[in-house]
């Protein structure tokens, strides 16, 4: 199946948008704010919490960045009206990270602001390996000053992730990390190419944050992760409050009603906008394994 994955996943740039959108829609709530709200209401029908993310990463201009802070200044507030279970997940391309920092830096700080005062929570999700070290340092920069609304994103692929969480530990209050594999295609220096050794370390960063007394949302559609997790949260007495699991929207669902089901707390991943065909199409290369979800997902209509 994996030659069928990657085989759709490099095509699909020659694909009509019509086609692309029919493929990518289940894991897209949709291209406003109204379609996310009413993704993430049936979420929480299904014992399931939410994160929201407005799509479109790396900007051109700041003008752009300037969009951004005005539509989830606008999420935030539908969020605290329809008083849903959700919080927001922020790319700092978006607020203008490689353009400048700093102004990415005030932008981002406009709805931390927003956060605090709604009593909401933002995680900062994490790019590619060019955005680590800036991402980071905007982050801790944030974690000093809110140090309950603002949580942070490691990538279990990368090597440097180990040493990334110690610093943290150490120099953020009440760390709160999304732990993932990575869906960026980084090169062998900078990232573990052996899908048992990014599990194996995985697993390694996940116990490592326990030991420190952070709060992990373990974000994996991997069943063997969810299975090795588990019994890691049952052999160190690990109480509910101090994780979650997360997912995307419309990967696995079954994996996901299952998690729920044994009572662990489940958040989805709700991405909408109007820039869904990048999305869409970063999405499937990057991890092509996706494109076999979205195909069984077809098959089983």
């Amino acid at each position: 199946m994996n030659w069928m994955n990657r085989f759709i996943a490099t095509t699909l740039p020659a694909v009509p948008k019509p086609i692309v959108r029919f493929f990518s829609k289940k894991y897209i709530a949709g291209n406003t704010i109204n379609d996310a709200v009413r993704t993430i209401k049936n979420l929480q029908e299904q014992g399931c919490i939410a994160t929201v993310d407005v799509l479109g990463e790396n900007i051109k201009n700041l003008r752009e960045a300037d969009k951004t802070v005005h539509e989830y200044l606008r999420v935030l507030d539908r969020i605290e009206q329809e008083q849903l279970n959700c919080n927001v997940s922020i790319k700092l391309t978006q607020f203008g990270l490689v353009l400048d920092k700093n102004r990415c830096y005030e932008n981002v700080h406009k709805i931390v602001e927003s956060v605090k005062t709604k009593n909401n929570f933002l995680r900062v999700d994490m790019e590619d390996s060019e955005c680590t070290t800036s991402t980071l340092e905007i982050f801790s920069r944030f974690a000093q000053e809110y140090p309950e609304n603002v949580g942070i994103v490691i990538q279990a692929y990368l090597r440097r992730s180990m040493n990334d969480i110690s610093v943290l530990l150490e120099n953020v209050p009440k760390l709160n990390v999304r732990l993932c594999k990575g869906i960026y295609v980084e090169p062998r220096q900078i990232a573990f190419k052996d899908p048992a050794i990014i599990n194996y370390n995985f697993m390694a960063l996940l116990e490592k944050l326990f030991e420190g007394g952070a709060y992990v949302g373990i974000a994996t559609h991997d069943e063997r992760l969810v299975w090795h997790s588990q019994e890691l949260i049952r052999k160190m007495k690990i109480p509910h409050s101090r994780y979650e699991y997360q997912m995307l929207l419309g990967v696995d669902e079954e994996l996901r009603q299952s998690i729920v089901a044994n009572g662990h707390r489940l958040r989805v991943y709700v991405p909408y906008g109007q820039k869904w065909y990048a999305y869409s199409l970063r999405r499937l290369k990057e991890n092509p394994q996706i494109a076999g979800y979205v195909l069984r997902g077809m098959l089983h209509r």
